[in-house]
């Protein structure tokens, strides 16, 4: 069965044409406008542009399911300015490595789960709460992005310390788990409702498109369990305890008899072709006579 990201790859193959060019310059260009909208009206434009199911779909304020993309999620000028230089690298690079169909879809998914994690969140709160919602969260999964197929790219923290993608992704996976465990229960029955199914749907969002790298990370974990859990390995590593126990050596080449007590710095290794745990020197790995 073909993964769903296999899928999308296909439909962006088929349909090259499909999306719009430079999308990301398009989102910060709008993050700019309504940034600067707000800081001459108090908020007002956020307010009136961001995402809120009780507004956007019951009051027929229908803009609000397009202008939530350009709501700003930072509110100091400088990590505002900082975090529209990061996008415009992540989402440029993106499109490049990808094609615009796919990061296209990328946004487009991430609005459409977006939009219905609003609908999670109104009812949630009853639909007495009006939490004004952004693309902030899918901005956010774009580093993840990203980080999975750039993983040992250079990302320099406050411009200085270089850090590479990801161990920064992990942390960012680790904050953002850490923010909802360590929540004041005071405040959790407010922030909740809209922080959980806002990380649901980025999250879900990335899977979606890294689904095959996903399952093969844990098809390698399971191996490696199946692996350390299996018969022979638990023999080779009992029978690796009792020779140094009994002889005082790990290793000895079943040809010159050299052990690594006595050459430490000698490389032995196992022959897989012979009939049992037989060790030979780096000299004789290749140059014996296979044990049946």
């Amino acid at each position: 069965m073909r993964s769903i990201d296999t899928w999308l790859d296909r439909f962006c193959y088929k349909h090259p044409r499909f999306g719009i060019p430079h999308l990301i310059n398009y989102i910060i260009f709008g993050n700019v406008i309504v940034y600067v909208l707000d800081m001459f009206s108090s908020g007002m434009a956020s307010a009136l542009l961001g995402l809120d199911f009780g507004a956007a779909i019951l009051n027929l304020q229908l803009w609000r399911l397009v202008t939530f993309i350009f709501v700003p999620e930072a509110s100091r000028p400088i990590w505002f300015v900082v975090a529209m230089f990061f996008y415009y690298f992540l989402g440029n690079t993106m499109e490049e490595s990808w094609g615009t169909a796919k990061f296209t879809l990328f946004y487009l998914c991430g609005a459409v789960l977006t939009f219905l994690a609003s609908i999670v969140t109104y009812f949630w709160t009853g639909g007495t709460m009006g939490y004004m919602i952004s693309l902030g969260s899918v901005h956010e999964t774009l580093f993840l992005a990203f980080a999975t197929l750039y993983p040992d790219a250079q990302i320099r923290v406050y411009f200085i310390l270089p850090v590479k993608a990801k161990w920064l992704a992990g942390f960012y996976v680790f904050l953002q788990v850490w923010n909802i465990v360590s929540m004041n229960r005071v405040f959790l029955p407010i922030l909740l409702p809209v922080l959980l199914p806002m990380l649901i749907a980025a999250w879900v969002n990335y899977a979606i498109f890294f689904w095959s790298d996903i399952s093969r990370l844990f098809r390698r974990a399971n191996a490696r369990r199946r692996h350390q859990a299996s018969a022979q390995t638990v023999n080779f590593k009992k029978a690796t305890q009792q020779a140094q126990q009994k002889k005082g050596y790990i290793h000895k080449c079943a040809v010159c008899g050299k052990t690594d007590t006595d050459y430490p710095d000698l490389e032995f290794r196992y022959c897989s072709k012979c009939n049992g745990y037989y060790c030979y020197c780096k000299e004789h790995i290749n140059n014996h006579v296979h044990i049946q």
